[in-house]
């Protein structure tokens, strides 16, 4: 029965730290084969003033957003067309790469390639994965299925995709995405 015992700064919510409880849990089963059930995770909160580091009390940085939760606002927004919105959740250097585009850098450039494809788009999904990088990016991948409307008014469903997002300091720095788009559209 794996335990593992977290020291934090007084600070963080409830919410925050049950996600690192969660996510303490889920790195000590990536290595060991524990059911969650199995893993003790023991916060301890400790006082400010009971915190020195280089002879100095500290603070407690802030919680990073649920970087799953910024993804689905993301694609809710681009889902209900509120693209002013969720360009507020993209990094200055915003980039996106689909399947058989040149990478794109703007949503309006992805709305004006996605009108020479399909007249409407929705995805139907199946879960949300994350995970920290080595680097400062957070990254989430996301899979389901599409489904919509042709150019032609012609339906479609059941259509797999992937995406993949990487976040940094809150913000969508980049998206990759996979799906069977053109495969399925050849065989109709």
């Amino acid at each position: 029965m794996p335990i593992v015992e977290l020291h934090v700064i007084s600070g963080y919510s409830t919410q925050e730290k049950q996600r690192l409880g969660e996510a303490l849990t889920n790195a000590v089963r990536f290595v060991l084969p524990a059911a969650p059930e199995l893993v003790t995770v023991l916060i301890h909160d400790i006082s400010d003033q009971n915190y020195y580091r280089g002879g100095k009390t500290r603070r407690p940085a802030p919680a990073k957003e649920d970087p799953k939760l910024i993804v689905r606002e993301f694609l809710s927004e681009m889902g209900d067309r509120a693209f002013e919105n969720a360009h507020k959740r993209l990094t200055p250097n915003f980039v996106m790469q689909f399947p058989g585009a040149a990478p794109m850098r703007d949503l309006v450039e992805l709305k004006n390639w996605a009108a020479t494809r399909y007249r409407r788009i929705a995805k139907t999904y199946e879960g949300f994965d994350a995970m920290q990088s080595n680097d400062d990016a957070a990254i989430v991948y996301c899979r389901g299925t599409l489904s919509g409307e042709w150019t032609d008014g012609t339906p479609f469903e059941g259509i797999r995709f992937i995406d993949r997002f990487e976040i940094k300091n809150n913000l969508i720095a980049r998206q990759d995405v996979w799906n069977d788009i053109a495969e399925t559209r050849a065989q109709s």
